[in-house]
């Protein structure tokens, strides 16, 4: 057994690559452990499995991990950039101010606690990544340390210490933050957090639908007109009009045989059989009801119309900053519905209120002809396909590397963007030029921006774990107890900080203050808890601006705690 053992440990010695994909897979596989209902995520689970494979003394160059951060830094900042642009204008800045005063307090909080329990550089940048669980800062951090005037001794031992930091304090601050925005937070500030988003749910008339459920939001059904309906007389225009903001809308006719395309001016009579398209809630209770005056039929010829569910990426001028219900009113928009809004990869609040974002992703659905016809002024179709646009992936990295490298020195210590901060920025220029002109910057599809986010990250986080190794052990018996404090103190505060902020300055509704706030620690886990608690999606309405705006500040916070504690 020692012998096979021996064995494998030569064959992970002299082959590296394979240690990586050894480690990958234990990082992934601790990471779906669940203790109650809290899982470790795959982040913290592969520097767990790096450290541990890295007590055999296994190392993997650091050139090879900078590769899979900057991979991981373009990647967010191309799923952001639409709202972190979106944030500096004057209808995000509230968003956006928020979140950056979340982020500062963060930082300042980390700093004086590093002073307090005398940390170096190093295990005060992890404090930051871990707390406000934000893995770019380690990256950031480490890049910084490399170019301090140390001894090349003396920088490695700074850069062992960020991820024993980030182990202790990242799991503190998934928990704290969950637990202070989703339960805390409702209790300090006296509100019934599920009656105020059930309140603005209702004053918006919104819907989240989740998933694909086997009923269908939409439907397209016939009915045959009897005798003495209501119908019967009325205009399409006149009928449709009568809706109001609940929208229902007449395809087809079937009169005396023959089967036409309704048009506005098309008055109905008794015998006519109509093709109608609505919610399923609204064709049950409108033409389905007592006094209708129809019933529903079978007619395979009415009903045979070609539909489809499609993605738009807005880009449109036109339709930045307008209302769902304003749109819905124009005649172009007619037959077409909208499913879902998605923006910076988080699913948000779908209601007649909800206002439009370049950048934004709608899914449509109705018939191919008028889904078509209104793609044209909203934007373009994001149609499924597996081509990834390297080139642009490629000189996003390159050119945000160039502006990021150059550097002032002040006190031996380099101060500028950095390189990570700077394909960090290119990344974010990028997803914006691609929401402006989706045309001539190529596309990421969603799947493969989620390999290179996800593999990029704990591709990186491996090689840190394992080069670590024994010295993570050792910091963490000598700095454990003090690292759990300083991990309670730089979440609570920043979240409590942002709370009153944003409830007595700001005066925001509750619920999209608590998005907010999760978003500007980038703590995703506290969102769908602050979801959960809430029992609405009215949260996403504040998450996306603050999680864009949240990436690039912590990110940044790497090389300035380097620089203030160094």
């Amino acid at each position: 057994m020692s012998t096979a053992f021996d064995w494998f440990l030569q064959v992970l010695h002299k082959h590296p690559e394979v240690t990586f994909f050894l480690v990958l897979g234990l990082g992934y596989a601790l990471g779906k452990l669940k203790i109650g209902t809290f899982t470790l995520g795959a982040v913290t689970g592969t520097l767990l499995a790096g450290v541990l494979v890295g007590q055999f003394g296994l190392k993997i160059s650091g050139e090879v991990k900078q590769c899979f951060f900057l991979l991981f830094l373009f990647s967010i900042g191309f799923r952001t950039g639409p709202q972190f642009f979106r944030g500096l204008r004057s209808d995000g800045l509230q968003q956006a101010l928020l979140a950056a005063i979340v982020a500062t307090t963060g930082l300042v909080v980390a700093f004086f606690v590093s002073k307090l329990f005398g940390y170096q550089a190093g295990t005060a940048a992890g404090v930051v990544a871990g707390s406000l669980t934000e893995s770019a800062t380690i990256g950031t951090a480490s890049d910084a340390i490399s170019r301090l005037a140390l001894s090349d001794a003396d920088r490695q031992l700074l850069t062992n210490q960020i991820p024993v930091a980030f182990a202790v304090t990242y799991l503190v601050g998934v928990i704290g933050a969950a637990w202070i925005l989703s339960q805390l937070a409702p209790k300090l500030l006296g509100v019934d957090l599920p009656a105020v988003c059930r309140e603005l749910e209702d004053k918006m008339q919104g819907n989240t639908p989740q998933g694909i459920p086997g009923r269908r939001e939409f439907e397209f059904r016939a009915y045959a007109i009897k005798e003495g309906s209501p119908l019967v007389g009325a205009s399409i225009a006149e009928l449709e009009a009568a809706m109001g903001e609940e929208r229902l809308f007449f395809g087809r006719v079937r009169r005396d045989g023959v089967v036409t395309n309704a048009t506005p001016d098309t008055v109905l009579r008794a015998g006519d059989a109509v093709g109608v398209t609505a919610r399923r809630t609204l064709l049950v209770e409108r033409m389905e009801g007592p006094g209708s005056g129809v019933r529903e039929i079978d007619d395979r010829e009415l009903l045979d119309v070609e539909a489809e569910t499609l993605d738009v990426v807005i880009t449109s001028k036109a339709i930045d900053g307008r209302r769902l219900g304003d749109l819905a009113h124009e005649q172009g928009a007619r037959g077409v519905f909208v499913l879902r809004v998605t923006r910076a990869g988080t699913p948000v609040l779908v209601s007649p209120e909800t206002v439009l974002n370049r950048g934004d992703v709608v899914t449509l659905v109705g018939s191919v002809s008028n889904v078509d016809a209104v793609v044209e002024a909203l934007g373009v179709p994001d149609r499924a396909t597996n081509a990834t646009d390297m080139v642009l992936v490629s000189l996003g990295i390159v050119v945000g590397a160039l502006v990021g490298v150059p550097a002032l020195v002040v006190g031996g210590v380099e101060i500028g963007l950095s390189l990570s901060v700077g394909v960090l920025l290119g990344g974010l220029v990028c997803g914006w030029l691609r929401s402006v002109q989706p045309r001539l910057f190529g596309r990421i599809p969603g799947p493969t921006l989620w390999v290179f986010e996800s593999i990029g990250l704990t591709g990186f986080v491996a090689i840190v774990g394992l080069n670590a190794g024994p010295d993570f052990v050792k910091g963490l018996q000598s700095s454990g107890l003090s690292l759990l404090l300083a991990g309670v103190l730089t979440v609570s505060i920043p979240m409590l900080v942002g709370v009153l902020v944003g409830h007595k300055l700001l005066k925001m509704h509750p619920g999209v203050m608590l998005g907010v706030c999760a978003g500007a620690s980038t703590a995703t886990p506290a969102l769908a808890a602050v979801q959960e608690a809430a029992k609405s999606a009215v949260p996403t309405l504040g998450y996306g601006v603050a999680y864009a705006v949240g990436n690039v500040l912590l990110a940044l916070w790497g090389t300035v705690i380097v620089a203030l504690v160094a």
